[in-house]
């Protein structure tokens, strides 16, 4: 049973499953569409629907744009993806309640290890 067992390990140490999240989101954010696997894409879905939460809670009020803007750029790689977060996704996202990701089966497995693959994208 995995009573209060929170997150997924994927079969790494923390300081790999750290920088693979950040990785993930950082290129979903960038490319707003991925190809990666489902266990993957379930891991970092969380996450990027959490930073662009953060950067709606930014641009709504003018007092916590700077601390909600250093909080997003501490958990990705790129500045420039923070600066198309508040720019771009968050006034797109600015009356969607959530649930902005979208998680589609390619029906196809990865050749070497039969991993099922998906699509992350961002909902338009």
């Amino acid at each position: 049973m995995r009573h209060r067992v929170k997150g997924r390990k994927l079969n790494r140490s923390m300081g790999h499953r750290k920088a693979l999240k950040r990785n993930l989101v950082t290129e979903l954010l960038r490319h707003e569409r991925i190809r990666t696997t489902k266990a993957k894409a379930k891991f970092i879905r969380g996450e990027a629907e959490r930073l662009i939460t953060m950067a709606k809670k930014g641009t709504q009020n003018p007092e916590r744009f700077l601390h909600m803007r250093r909080m997003v750029s501490a958990r990705l790689y790129d500045e420039d993806v923070a600066r198309k977060l508040f720019t771009e996704l968050a006034p797109r996202y600015a009356d969607r309640p959530g649930g902005y990701t979208r998680i589609i089966k390619l029906g196809e497995r990865r050749r070497g290890d039969g991993a099922e693959m998906v699509i992350i994208e961002l909902v338009k």
